[in-house]
């Protein structure tokens, strides 16, 4: 029996009809045939099923795989059994010269009959048809060539095998810093949470702090834009008009304190009348000299 578990299955082909619409009866019947030759010869009985269009076509291919399989095992079995009696005859009559020679295999010496058999078994190993010399050199030319490459292939299968170890010595040691570092991270995962809630509460309080500060600073800007401040009265120039001013206080104390003084002279309204003038002169030159000076630092803090 022919395996035909390698084969796809048949593409389904209706089967032919007769003009009474029944199936095919020959193709029904080379299908019966095939089976029972098949399950007989396997010790069993052919299964119950039923016979439709798409079965049948099924089997039929199945059948005739099988069939031209069958037939051409058969013909090179035929060979094969044709080519071993020419071989046993061939052997017969090397075997009859042998012993007309009196090199029959019983004749000859244990040693050389085993020298035979490792020479024919090298022969064989060697894949050659012959033991002559020059086959065996040949063969062993061939099989150190394919030594040489198999060494070529395993020398270039190690390195390639070291680079991807030393690869995954290095993948490995990647590995273990990363999981050490991811497991630093989870460590550190809680108190950076706290930290971080803090600066929330911080970030919140400084904000809060930057709206008040922002609004006070509109506040003192709005007030010193009321009070007539600009940018060009800078505090150096405040501490040099106060220092005038001291010096202008200096200057007219002494006209104060004269003026005072006159308070205790005696009633003569003449002389009175005219140092009052004399002092006022005095007092008005030294307003108008401290109004001098205030103008010409202004004038001078704006160039």
């Amino acid at each position: 029996m022919s395996d035909t578990s390698d084969f796809p299955p048949p593409p389904v082909n209706e089967l032919s009809k007769t003009s009474s619409g029944s199936f095919d009866a020959s193709r029904i019947g080379e299908v019966k045939s095939w089976l029972a030759s098949q399950f007989d010869a396997a010790g069993k009985d052919v299964p119950d099923f039923e016979y439709n269009s798409r079965s049948v076509s099924h089997l039929h291919n199945l059948a005739t795989i099988s069939q031209a399989k069958t037939q051409a095992a058969t013909i090179i079995a035929n060979d094969f059994r044709l080519k071993a009696s020419e071989y046993r005859s061939q052997a017969a009559r090397i075997r009859e010269i042998l012993e007309n020679v009196g090199l029959a295999q019983e004749g000859l010496p244990a040693n050389v009959v085993a020298s035979s058999q490792v020479l024919a078994n090298v022969a064989n190993l060697l894949n050659i048809r012959d033991t002559e010399l020059s086959s065996f050199l040949v063969a062993m030319g061939d099989v150190s060539l394919r030594k040489t490459g198999v060494e070529d292939k395993r020398a270039k299968v190690q390195k390639e095998s070291k680079i991807l170890l030393d690869y995954t010595r290095k993948a490995i040691a990647r590995l273990t810093y990363l999981k050490r570092t991811l497991a630093q991270l989870e460590d550190d995962v809680a108190p950076c949470e706290t930290q971080m809630d803090g600066w929330k509460t911080n970030l919140a309080i400084l904000v809060s702090k930057e709206r008040q500060y922002l609004q006070q600073y509109s506040n003192y800007k709005a007030m010193l834009n009321r009070v007539g401040y600009i940018p060009e009265i800078s505090h150096g120039m405040l501490v040099e008009m106060a220092e005038h001013r001291k010096d202008l206080e200096k200057k007219t104390k002494p006209i104060l304190d004269t003026l005072r003084s006159y308070q205790d002279l005696p009633p003569d309204k003449a002389l009175a009348a005219l140092a009052i003038e004399d002092k006022k002169r005095q007092y008005n030159a030294a307003e108008k000299y401290l109004e001098d000076v205030l103008q010409s630092a202004l004038a001078t803090s704006e160039d």
